[in-house]
């Protein structure tokens, strides 16, 4: 990635540009409306989930870091992922929280190296899956063919396939942005990390089946808030399960695209795209994709309460390699 797109500076203003195009290109009082028709009972289901989906990407983390011989408390292990999502929510680049619980937990460990290496593969573990379960939902439930039936009365022309065609290429680059700088360190003394906490016959399945879980939390939060705005929706506007989930799977694979803050833009603006698609109202996307970004961020405020409570201690330790003789 170039710098210049990379410098924080570009981040909110790429981020800020992207809102704003989407919202001055809709009704933002419908965004709006669609918003508030969520019901309360909704958000407080949604936010379970993600109590959930915090334990378990921590439960993969820790799964990782011990697998290159590391200790890691499941207890600490859920408190520094609060605070790595909390400060991926509010600072740019989506990864600056991966990096602090790298160097804390390396810090403990005394083996930053190692430390660095198991939240790298955790996080590669997990958009792996995600790119999986995008793949087979798409194949499954492809939502953008004739989409009559239960949802709106109209049928996508066959103009959708650039507009879709456009997509496929920026989840493409994305993957290879995300993926390039991690796959090219392990290409060193990172790939026997790799081999031993991912590519192994002994944790491949365990790192799929907990990254999946993972994944099924995140479509879980979509489900449960358009749920919520079904409820309220006016006849013919309401979409089947089975056409949400690609959808949402295709939002999360489009924040992947690391240009802006915690995937605000990036989110709205591929919703904004693939709900018409799909024969719905791009607000009603639109309002979907804002109402799972607030929930995030919301979500994530653990992370600030440790951050207060001084959990953060970052000091000066040695930067040695330890990994177990696993097969």
């Amino acid at each position: 990635m170039p710098r210049w797109l990379s410098h924080p500076v570009m981040r909110w203003l790429i981020t800020a540009l992207l809102l704003g195009i989407v919202i001055t290109s809709l009704d933002s009082k419908t965004i709006v409306s669609q918003l508030a028709m969520i019901d309360p009972a909704f958000w407080v289901a949604a936010l379970a989930v993600t109590i959930v989906q915090v334990g378990l990407s921590a439960w993969r983390w820790r799964y990782t870091a011990l697998r290159l011989n590391l200790e890691l408390p499941f207890s600490k292990a859920v408190s520094e992922y609060y605070l790595a999502t909390f400060i991926n929510q509010v600072l740019p680049g989506g990864v600056l929280g991966d990096v602090n619980r790298a160097l804390r937990h390396g810090t403990d460990a005394n083996a930053r190296t190692s430390a660095l290496h198991a939240v790298m593969i955790e996080r590669l573990s997990g958009q792996l899956a995600l790119t999986l379960v995008t793949g087979i939902l798409l194949v499954a439930f492809w939502p953008f063919a004739d989409v009559s039936a239960g949802l709106v009365s109209r049928t996508v022309s066959t103009s959708a396939s650039l507009p879709v065609l456009i997509l496929a290429v920026l989840i493409l680059v994305a993957a290879g942005m995300v993926y390039r700088r991690p796959l090219a360190r392990f290409a060193g003394h990172g790939a026997k990390a790799l081999r031993l906490s991912l590519f192994n016959r002994s944790s491949v399945l365990i790192q799929l089946v907990s990254s999946v879980l993972v994944v099924a939390t995140y479509l879980a939060v979509f489900a449960i808030l358009a749920q919520g705005q079904d409820l309220r929706a006016s006849p013919g506007a309401t979409m089947e399960l089975h056409h949400l989930l690609p959808l949402s799977a295709g939002l999360l694979l489009a924040m992947m695209l690391p240009v802006t803050i915690a995937g605000w833009g990036v989110r709205e603006g591929a919703a904004a795209l693939l709900w018409p698609l799909a024969g719905l109202p791009a607000e009603q996307g639109v309002a979907l994709s804002v109402a799972y970004g607030l929930l995030v961020l919301v979500s994530s405020l653990p992370g600030a309460g440790v951050l207060i409570a001084g959990a953060s201690r970052v000091g000066q330790s040695s930067d040695q390699t330890t990994y177990p003789n696993q097969g």
